[in-house]
């Protein structure tokens, strides 16, 4: 991801302890935190799971998805981002709010997702767009043991990606889109 024009944008938090709080990011290529209303849509198909539980927000970005569910009671989240900017300004707003239940890895998600590997229940996974990242990312998921038996797998793309091979132990739960995104939510069933 390369530096473009502009310094800094702003994204809003959309609900739960931090609330309407505004929160920089710098502008890099590729870099687009998920709309408020996706991830208002998002966060309310997560209602009956987010409270307690562990998260992993790999692309980070920004951190819009990983600092919502936090904001809505998730006791920890993992932010995996490999662009140095955009983790050290991810840092700094998680400093800012007091998000002790916060990692930030720098790393690149696919060899990070190699990595031996711990449970999480929820998982956003919303890569830049156009790089086939998606699918291997789920496999990595999926046979890395990354996923708690009930895992909440969050999958964000380009409109134009419309078959998207999911491991036989997901199930499309839920499926919207939004100009130029479409946006699934999938449940781990073993």
């Amino acid at each position: 991801m390369k530096q473009v024009s502009g310094l800094h944008n702003r994204l809003r938090i959309i609900g739960g302890r931090w609330r309407s709080r505004q929160l920089t990011f710098p502008s890099l290529a590729g870099l687009r935190p998920t709309p408020d209303r996706v991830r208002e849509t998002l966060f309310n198909w997560l209602a009956p799971v987010i409270q307690d539980s562990r998260c992993l927000d790999l692309f980070a970005g920004s951190g819009a998805l990983g600092i919502e569910a936090l904001s809505r009671g998730a006791v920890e989240v993992v932010f995996v981002e490999n662009h140095p900017l955009a983790v050290r300004c991810l840092q700094n707003n998680l400093q800012r709010l007091g998000a002790n239940a916060a990692q930030v890895q720098q790393s690149d998600v696919l060899a990070w997702l190699k990595k031996p590997a711990q449970s999480f229940d929820i998982v956003f996974l919303d890569p830049p767009f156009g790089q086939d990242l998606l699918s291997l990312s789920c496999v990595l998921l999926e046979q890395g043991g990354w996923l708690a038996s009930a895992a909440r797998i969050y999958l964000e793309a380009e409109k134009s990606l419309i078959d998207l091979p999911l491991p036989r132990t997901w199930q499309m739960i839920r499926e919207k889109s939004a100009g130029h995104v479409v946006y699934r939510l999938a449940e781990r069933n073993t």
